[in-house]
């Protein structure tokens, strides 16, 4: 909070973790947006790091859908003109919702309004309810406006959008489903570093992405999807598991670059799209199996680029 600006004047905000920016998170935020135009004040986001789940129960930290980073990149994309983490630590957990409002929304941000989910609780125990913020708004000087985020369709079986349906299709593999509710392909990001180089060695070198702590990874497999690197998008057929071909333990990500001859990303951060579920994991008899499937699988993803980027 001690990044905002002393001459910091009214705002319209909205609070929450947002993990994914999905397709209901994004209503509010347009929502947000929107009415921050028709005041013409800055439209702000507060969120937390870490997740406030880790914190009032430590392990319990979910599979992250993006960074902060990249949300903010998507919010900005939505029109946010300001982000506001908040670092989550024991001692703020312990924030009652009406300091909570006074400390965040009244003395730093001047909020002349706020936008939230009909389901939002915030503060000590998540005490605080959209009631209790419209009752504290008519104290303080600001509006409460509640937006139903609450979209469906055939993700999930006909389930309300969430980030919780989301990481459990992730989890499943289901990165089409997954895709549906985020209204892009799931991401995952990292730095890409060396590995045992099996891939070079067969003719398929890999990018092997070690990812951020608390990455929401898609189930072991085969995917197609995109590999982006150095501001380019290169289709990218992609493996996620143990290598049990070679009986490995460590799970890992890795992007092979469809045609893509020399590439070399050691030390960059990278991300891969994940697009359509190909095959699992398996294990073949014999390395010419393996060979002639891998062959396989590029094929088809290529061909699953090649189909989604047609317009």
């Amino acid at each position: 909070m001690e990044d905002i600006p002393q001459d910091w004047g009214r705002s319209v905000v909205t609070i929450g973790s947002y993990d994914g920016v999905h397709r209901g998170h994004q209503l509010i935020i347009r929502h947000a947006v929107d009415r921050a135009r028709d005041l013409g004040v800055p439209a702000v986001v507060v969120t937390f790091d870490p997740h406030p789940s880790e914190v009032v129960r430590p392990g319990s930290h979910p599979p992250l859908l993006a960074p902060h980073h990249r949300r903010a990149e998507l919010m900005a994309d939505l029109g946010v003109d300001a982000v506001l983490v908040l670092p989550f630590t024991t001692e703020f957990s312990k924030l009652s919702a009406a300091e909570f409002v006074v400390k965040v929304l009244v003395d730093k941000l001047h909020a002349k309004a706020v936008v939230e989910g009909p389901n939002f609780r915030f503060g000590h125990k998540a005490a605080g309810t959209v009631e209790f913020l419209v009752e504290q708004g008519g104290v303080y000087d600001f509006d409460v406006e509640v937006v139903d985020l609450y979209v469906t369709g055939e993700a999930g079986g006909g389930e309300p959008f969430s980030s919780t349906l989301t990481r459990r299709l992730i989890a499943g593999g289901e990165v089409e489903g997954a895709a549906e509710i985020l209204g892009r392909p799931h991401r995952v990001e990292g730095v890409v570093v060396r590995g045992a180089q099996r891939g070079r060695d067969l003719g398929f070198p890999t990018a092997n992405v070690e990812t951020l702590p608390h990455t929401a990874i898609p189930a072991d497999g085969v995917y197609a999807g995109w590999l982006h690197a150095r501001g380019e998008a290169m289709p990218a057929a992609i493996s996620v598991g143990t290598n049990p071909q070679f009986d490995g333990t460590e799970r890992t990500v890795e992007a092979y670059a469809i045609d893509r001859v020399g590439l070399d990303l050691y030390g960059l951060h990278v991300a891969v799209d994940f697009l359509s579920f190909v095959r699992g994991q398996a294990k073949f008899d014999t390395l010419e199996e393996l060979l002639e499937q891998m062959a396989e699988d590029v094929e088809r993803c290529r061909d699953l680029v090649a189909a989604a980027e047609k317009p």
